[in-house]
């Protein structure tokens, strides 16, 4: 584990690691075993080895409620109007925030489908937001270019998503472009609570490696990571 809570910076720093019971494309997807532990727990431990000492689990999944954790780590039962497949993560935080005493401090989300999220990637996000001066600080990936090209359906009429000229362009001429890719959100409680919503009027990105920002959704995924984790000699992430 590294040594570097000194190198995070000043102030009230905590983890939020949402692990909800339902999952569609593979059924007990938080607690599926990766590199010999369960999903949710490499956010865990990414999270303490990053330094981060206050970590907090939302979790209506009876095995995660009682099995024993890690020192720093407190679990709370989500309840379950806020378990479901259209629950929107914000309004987790707002119910959750307040009630665990985590309305001040700097918020770092880790959701537990980016199992290979490494602890420098969560430090360099909190040096990030912490110097830049972002309403948010966020993980993302290398996207394809052509998207610019797409639109909305209006009827049969077409709403370009950007901007018209993009439509028609060469693609080798469009502006780069890229996707957030769920490993790491880092913003601030207070700020959140108190507008009910994300800033993102000024958020900065993250650019993290193409192995890193493995999403998991499926048993693919989940075999891929595994994979992954294999051939980079790390069976115990």
């Amino acid at each position: 584990m590294a040594s570097a809570a000194s190198a995070l910076p000043e102030g009230r720093i905590f983890a939020i690691i949402p692990a909800r019971a339902g999952s569609k494309g593979l059924p007990g997807k938080n607690i599926a075993q990766l590199a010999g532990k369960p999903l949710y727990r490499h956010s865990i431990d990414a999270a303490l080895a990053a330094g981060i000492t206050d970590i907090h689990v939302t979790t209506d999944m009876a095995e995660i409620l009682q099995s024993q954790m890690p020192d720093g780590v407190t679990l709370h039962h989500r309840p379950e109007q806020l378990a479901r497949d259209d629950t929107p993560m914000g309004a987790v935080l707002l119910d959750l925030l307040p009630k665990a005493g985590l309305s001040e401090g700097t918020l770092v989300l880790l959701q537990p489908t980016s199992p290979l999220r490494r602890p420098e990637t969560i430090r360099q996000g909190l040096e990030l937001f912490a110097r830049s001066g972002a309403s948010m600080v966020m993980s993302v990936s290398p996207a394809e270019r052509s998207v610019l090209k797409w639109g909305l359906l209006d009827g049969q009429r077409f709403v370009p998503l950007v901007k018209p000229d993009y439509c028609f362009a060469n693609r080798q001429s469009l502006p780069e472009v890229v996707r957030p890719n769920g490993a790491l959100y880092v913003f601030d409680a207070g700020r959140f609570l108190a507008a009910g919503d994300y800033a993102v009027e000024a958020i900065h990105v993250l650019p993290i490696a193409e192995d890193e920002a493995q999403d998991i959704d499926t048993a693919a995924d989940l075999a891929r990571c595994s994979a992954i984790l294999s051939n980079n000699g790390n069976t115990d992430a």
